[in-house]
């Protein structure tokens, strides 16, 4: 079973923002892969990168994945060593799932992860947060 990042998308209000964010210069590494740096380097990085995923909490909801393809060292311009979750570019849609608000991240382990969205779903836009949530508390999404 892989194991997973579960994480807020800070400044997010829906997928497509977080899509036009990573589609940015400054979200991407030299090699053009999207990347998120934090300070913290994971524990269980060896888990991660067998199939894992970075699941995106936005507005409260979890609405998204990405699979991580690696775990790139990198130094900021302060001289202080951070990790670069390098991404594949391409999102999933998943069922929402309301999260609380954490700082950091979390592991998440497969069987906890919210499904993802059927094929012919993916492209749908999203709704808007507050639809999402109450439809995701009575279950119907």
């Amino acid at each position: 079973m892989a194991l997973n990042l579960l994480k807020l998308s800070v400044g997010s209000n829906s997928v497509e923002d977080l899509v036009a964010w990573q589609g940015s210069v400054r979200a991407r590494g030299p090699d053009g892969l999207p990347r998120h740096v934090t300070r913290m380097w994971p524990r269980r990085a060896g888990e991660l990168l067998d199939g894992g995923s970075i699941y995106w909490v936005i507005q409260g909801l979890v609405q998204c994945r990405q699979r991580i393809l690696r775990l790139d060292e990198v130094t900021g311009d302060d001289g202080v060593r951070r990790c670069a979750i390098v991404l594949d570019p391409s999102l999933v849609r998943t069922a929402t799932a309301r999260k609380r608000p954490f700082q950091g991240w979390r592991y998440l382990v497969s069987g906890d992860a919210p499904p993802d969205l059927a094929s012919s779903r993916q492209t749908d836009d999203s709704l808007p947060p507050e639809l999402s949530a109450a439809l995701a508390d009575i279950g119907v999404i």
